[in-house]
Parts: structure tokens; C-alpha cells; sequence
């Protein structure tokens, strides 16, 4: 496991035994971002894995002029605003887009386009462009994970969709995939030491990921937890960390209920939206044996039509953009709970170390052990990398729902106000016929 560089720890029996009766807390001084985590690429990047195809540029810019270039092109990634965005100066820019459909004898499936602008030097290049699928995000995802266990790897959308429920190759759910693949790379980019990981280096550069081996045995999130220092068992997670946890569990079953009815009003708008199509065409053909009436008749078919357009604009941001951020941070709960689990087990293999250590020492009176020191280092670095996570998983949940409520008012507004005005513009045509029909019989 790569952890930061050990912090000064006080020697003495009596702290480390002071330690283990009450549960260990989180690192007072925060570890810089980056500080010892990341594996360098000389000894992780994997062979077979070339440099990858550049955008048209005739020679590299410097680094300087590259970086106004991409201030001046108003990336939507530069913006002040941007929910990835950490406040601080951005030097890698990732996008995905463009997918295209690949139909062989063995298989179908779709690729992304992945574009990248750097101004860093672990980069060859300034710009790349590489295709992907799914399955080459979702090694990316594994390989972070493995090597990257302190930190809070962002989900990605769930590989298979229930069957007969969802084409996987309509517009719609490419174009909802391609969007979240967008999110998950962008808040990789956007972390101070998962953007340095070779891994990335190597996803967003090679020209031809290779099929790795050994891919198919690594275990899902979660399943790879073990336990620890011979079955040793947490004497108590900190009260911090508890918090979570808790905020967690409350969280995830707020979503849950949020989702159930959710899901449950887009399947009533549904029907409704069905109904309401056979409602307007019935006046259609009402007002084509109605001579006196084809007007009016006309006239509330056009209001059911406009009705119709509008609902299934709102339906479609509710199944297009409302649930799938939903959903995201159901498997967002789920990674963090992970992260956390695997806190617990280094925090437990310590406190079993150093309680045999303390017995030792008791017996024969041997120093405390080295490594039950990096053990502590261990935990202290975990803490600190988990709290900053945790902190940049919240300023990211806010704004992401903060956007997300503001887009669904939004749309409800649309939706009345479209309909509104149908249905006054109606008001208009039968007060108009009806001073027209009283002019007729007045003559």
C-alpha cells in the first residue's frame, strides 16, 4: 500500500499503550496533496502501452503559450463555476464525446472519443486524442482503486442495464453513458493525486490499450476487503468517522426513497402522456364532421399536442438528467463506504499490532517495533487522505445538486407555463367565435 512520508511519532510505551485504549483519530495536520501516494510510472506502467495519437499540431507548444491558448478558447472546464473545478489553477482538461458503434462477428460495441489538453510535463504531448470503451474506463477505475486505496475513486455508470427495459445502443442511453464517462473523468482530472496517477497517463495517451491479463480475476468494490492482523476486530471506528458512516447510511436511504417515487411519477407520465395523445386526436377527427365546431375542436387538439410536447420534454429530463445523477451517488455512497472499510482495516492491523507489541514489551521488555509505527503512519496518512476526499465529495455533491434542483424547477416552469399558454390561447379563438356568431345572427 503507498502511503505518505511517516510523520514524527512519540517513542514512549506509555503514548502507544494510551493510544490502543482509546480509538485512534484523525491526522491533526492534513498531508499535502500528491505527498508520497502515487506510484511512479517507471515502475507501474505496464508494457505494450505506446504513446497515442496526437492532435494535428505540426511541434509541441511551450507550456505558456498552450495555457493562455486553452484560457482563451473558453473551455467549459475553466469556468468559474464548474462543478469539478477545486479553485485552484487547472493544467489537464479531459473530454469525452463522440460515440461511435462498432459492429464485428464476435461483437458489438461503442467507442468514446477521449480528448485531452495538458500543460504538463509528465505528458509527451500537449493535445491527444484515443478511443474508448467502457471496459477500458472501467480498467482505469480498477487500476486507481488498487493503487490509489486512500483516495475516493468516483464511480462509473453501471455496466449493464436490465433486459428488454433499455436498448444499450439507442441514442438515449449512449448519450446518458457518454455524459457520465464525461463526469467520471473529469473529477479524475480534477484531483490533486489521482491525475498524477501513471495509470491515467496511460489511458489518456496510448494509442491501443491491450488487453490486460489477470483483468478478469480482481474482485468487484468491496470484495477485496479482508480481514486483518489474524481476525483482529476494530475496537472503535473515530467519532469522525462514525459521522460519515452515519451520514451515509441516511443519505443512501434518502436517495432510495427519492429514486423509488421518482421512478414511479416518470412510469404515471408515462401512461398519462399515452392517454393524453389518444385525448387530442379524438378532437381532431371530432372537428372534421363538426363544420360549426372544427375551429373550437382544432383548437383544444392543439392544446392537448402542446400539452403532449411539453410533458414529454419533462419526462425526458427526469429519465436524462434527474436519475442518473440519483444514481450516481448511490454508487458514490457505495465507493466511499469502501474507502472506509478499507480505513478500518489498517486502522485494525495496527491497534492488533501494537497491543502484541505492548504485551512484549510487558514480558521481556523489547522495544516497540518499527513497524508499529508505520502501522500508525498508515492509518494517520488514511485519515488525512480521506478527510480531504470527503470534503471534496461535498463541495461536489452541492454544487451537482444544487444544479440538478434548479433544473428540474426550471423545467416544471416550462412545462406550466408552455401549457398555460396553450390553453389561454384557446380562451382567445372561443371568444372570438363566439362574437363572430353573434355577428352572423345579428345579420
Amino acid at each position: 500500500m503507498s502511503v505518505g512520508a511517516p510523520r514524527g511519532l512519540a517513542s514512549s510505551g506509555q503514548k502507544l499503550i494510551t493510544e490502543i485504549l482509546h480509538p485512534l483519530s484523525a491526522a491533526e495536520e492534513p498531508l499535502s496533496p500528491g505527498q508520497d501516494v502515487t506510484v511512479s510510472a517507471k515502475e507501474e506502467k505496464e508494457p505494450g502501452l505506446t504513446n497515442g495519437t496526437p492532435a494535428e499540431l505540426s511541434s509541441p507548444a511551450s507550456a505558456a503559450v498552450l495555457l493562455s491558448r486553452l484560457q482563451l478558447d473558453g473551455d467549459p472546464e475553466a469556468d468559474a463555476d464548474d462543478p469539478f473545478g477545486s479553485g485552484e489553477p487547472r493544467d489537464l482538461f479531459v473530454t469525452v464525446d463522440d460515440p461511435k458503434k462498432h459492429v464485428s462477428t464476435m461483437e458489438t460495441y461503442i467507442t468514446y472519443r477521449v480528448s485531452t489538453k495538458t500543460t504538463r510535463i509528465e505528458f509527451d504531448l500537449p493535445e491527444y486524442s484515443v478511443r474508448r470503451r467502457y471496459q477500458d474506463f472501467d480498467w482505469l477505475r480498477i487500476k486507481l482503486e488498487d493503487s490509489q486505496p486512500t483516495h475516493l475513486v468516483p464511480p462509473l455508470p453501471e455496466k449493464f442495464v436490465m433486459k428488454g427495459v433499455v436498448d444499450r445502443f439507442s441514442e438515449e442511453f449512449v448519450d446518458t453513458r457518454m455524459k457520465a464517462l464525461d463526469k467520471f473523468l473529469k473529477r479524475v482530472a480534477d484531483h490533486p493525486v489521482l491525475s498524477f496517477n501513471p495509470h491515467l497517463n496511460a489511458f489518456l495517451t496510448a494509442k491501443d490499450l491491450n488487453k490486460r491479463q489477470g483483468l478478469a480475476l480482481l474482485t468487484k468494490v468491496g470484495e477485496s476487503v479482508k480481514n486483518v492482523a489474524g481476525g483482529y476486530k476494530l475496537r472503535a471506528r473515530p467519532a469522525e468517522f462514525c459521522a460519515m458512516g452515519e451520514y451515509l447510511d441516511t443519505f443512501s436511504q434518502k436517495l432510495g426513497t427519492i429514486d423509488r417515487i421518482a421512478q414511479r411519477i416518470l412510469r404515471e407520465q408515462s401512461e398519462y402522456l399515452t392517454e393524453l395523445r389518444e385525448y387530442g386526436a379524438i378532437y381532431s377527427t371530432w372537428a372534421a364532421s363538426e363544420e360549426q365546431l372544427q375551429r373550437p375542436l382544432e383548437g383544444v387538439a392543439g392544446c392537448v399536442s402542446t400539452s403532449c410536447s411539453a410533458l414529454e420534454d419533462l419526462s425526458d429530463n427526469m429519465s436524462q438528467d434527474f436519475l442518473p445523477v440519483l444514481r450516481e451517488y448511490v454508487l458514490y455512497i457505495e465507493s466511499m463506504k469502501n474507502v472506509l472499510r478499507k480505513r478500518d482495516q489498517v486502522q485494525a492491523e495496527y491497534e492488533g499490532r501494537l497491543e502484541a507489541a505492548v504485551l512484549r514489551k510487558q514480558e521481556d521488555r523489547t522495544p516497540i517495533p518499527v513497524e508499529v509505527e508505520k502501522c500508525q503512519d498508515k492509518v494517520e496518512c488514511f485519515n488525512a487522505d480521506l478527510k480531504a476526499d470527503w470534503e471534496r465529495w461535498q463541495r461536489n455533491k452541492r454544487q451537482d445538486f444544487k444544479q440538478l434542483l434548479t433544473g428540474m424547477a426550471d423545467k416544471n416552469i416550462n412545462y406550466y407555463e408552455k401549457s398555460q399558454a396553450a390553453w389561454e390561447s384557446l380562451i382567445t379563438l372561443l371568444q372570438e367565435k363566439q362574437t363572430e356568431d353573434k355577428t352572423s345572427e345579428t345579420n
